[in-house]
């Protein structure tokens, strides 16, 4: 299958982060762009103002005529998240149109190209960004499929400039291991975060997300490069270069690690030398040590040290991710989407080595009902870091209720000073009788709804 025999693009779940990106790479390549998600959204509010047709009702006749009575020019493009028993899934299968996976479909694009995957359970959306923003600053002509809004470019999708030869153009992806999505790419350069347990509802078993990183590495290219936080075992599964990296081990890592007026100073040391004196402004010690792989990578495409060091400075991160909702003498309000135990970790030490002086109020809202049984202790442990716990229901997303699987499992082992659990609707009073200095959200579900609600209670409080 190629591209070039399709002249409309249809998508089923256009609203995605990941899909809006791809929509926007075959709108803006002339395709004729048309999708339908459940719910409408400022993403899709986007999408519909750069001029894509989307629709919300799961319903046949919406599609456009073009579209239905053209199989043969039309692909169909989907999320998982769809079921397979929605009336338009349906409706394409039965007449037989060509039906796609984003992540078929992003590796038939990335495939054109010289791609950059990064993966890894957590942190793959504020490296592949830090990669896409060093290599757009460096004057390097890239392209980017992002998993989260870029506050440098307001975009989770970058375009390269035109090429005669594709080769040329450097692709950044964010290689998503949910429904092993990852496994249609075969990349020259790859970045893998971590290999913790995660997404158990698809795999099972921690054994089998390891094995499919072990797939993912092997599909580097032979002359290829993977650059591995340390302590990974994924070495014996590629042929291409392996090189190490973390926050203060490996042949890329940190030094001089230092808090200067709540940003992070550091130095990159790699096997050439040292760039000495990298401010970046997204704080956390897990985004130090995603600049050194976002670094390590960029220095092997032929960014200097030089620019590493002037991009990362320029970086300002992505939507959700430790955001600074307010920032005040007074009062400090962070958002960050972490949805795992491991991030809620990174998350809250980073906040309390940037305040150590104030008491830390952290609200969270579980995840997924698997997600909440298969970690209900680590979530417990991670966020007793804070000093007071605000405890939110499970955001189901695809899921349906499971028995017995309540937030209760988290709050009964939290060991903080103080816990309360409460609904989203009772939040804003908790908070106000609260009153924390330092708030912050926590989690992957619709939090973020309520920040406007909260940034007005902790500035005027």
């Amino acid at each position: 299958m190629t591209l070039d025999q399709f002249k409309y693009i249809y998508f089923l779940g256009i609203g995605g982060i990941g899909m809006s990106a791809l929509a926007r790479w075959f709108q803006v390549n002339g395709y004729d762009v048309v999708g339908y998600d459940k719910t409408q959204t400022a993403l899709t509010d986007s999408l519909q103002v750069e001029g894509m047709a989307i629709h919300f009702t799961e319903d046949v006749d919406q599609i456009p005529a073009r579209f239905r009575k053209n199989p043969a020019e039309t692909l169909v493009i989907y999320t998982p998240a769809v079921p397979k028993t929605h009336a338009e899934y349906v409706f394409f299968v039965e007449n037989r149109f060509t039906l796609q996976k984003r992540s078929q479909v992003l590796g038939l694009l990335a495939g054109q190209m010289t791609t950059i995957g990064v993966a890894g359970t957590h942190g793959k959306t504020t490296t592949s960004s830090m990669v896409a923003h060093i290599l757009r600053h460096a004057g390097v002509n890239c392209a980017a499929f992002l998993g989260g809004i870029t506050n440098n470019y307001g975009t989770n999708f970058l375009l390269n400039e035109p090429a005669d030869d594709l080769r040329s153009v450097v692709c950044v992806v964010e290689a998503d291991e949910f429904d092993r999505s990852f496994l249609t790419l075969f990349p020259t350069f790859a970045i893998v975060t971590s290999t913790d347990a995660d997404h158990l509802d698809i795999y099972g078993a921690h054994e089998a997300v390891l094995e499919s990183f072990g797939i993912f590495v092997s599909q580097i290219e032979d002359d290829g490069v993977l650059f591995m936080k340390k302590g990974l075992s994924l070495a014996d599964k590629t042929k291409a270069t392996v090189r190490q990296y973390s926050l203060q081990e490996g042949e890329y890592h940190s030094q001089n690690l230092r808090i200067e007026q709540a940003s992070f100073i550091f130095d990159i040391v790699h096997p050439k030398g040292v760039i000495a004196d990298i401010t970046l402004t997204v704080p956390g010690f897990h985004n130090v040590e995603n600049a050194v792989a976002a670094g390590a990578v960029a220095l092997q495409v032929g960014v200097s040290p030089e620019a590493v060091r002037s991009a990362l400075a320029s970086y300002r991160g992505v939507r959700r991710r430790f955001e600074y909702v307010l920032k005040t003498d007074s009062a400090i309000l962070i958002d960050d989407y972490a949805h795992h135990p491991a991030e809620v970790q990174a998350f809250l030490s980073s906040v309390k080595a940037l305040y150590p002086d104030r008491e830390l109020t952290a609200i969270f809202q579980p995840h997924l009902f698997s997600r909440t049984r298969d970690f209900a202790q680590g979530f417990a442990e991670s966020l007793s870091l804070a000093d007071n716990v605000i405890l939110l229901d499970i955001y189901p997303a695809r899921e349906l209720p499971m028995e017995g699987v309540t937030s209760d499992l988290i709050f009964r082992d939290i060991q903080s000073k103080t816990k309360i659990k409460c609904t989203k609707a009772e939040l804003p009073d908790v908070v106000q009788q609260m009153r924390p200095s330092l708030l912050v959200t926590i989690g992957a579900g619709d939090i973020d709804q309520l920040l406007p609600t909260l940034k007005n209670i902790v500035e005027y409080q």
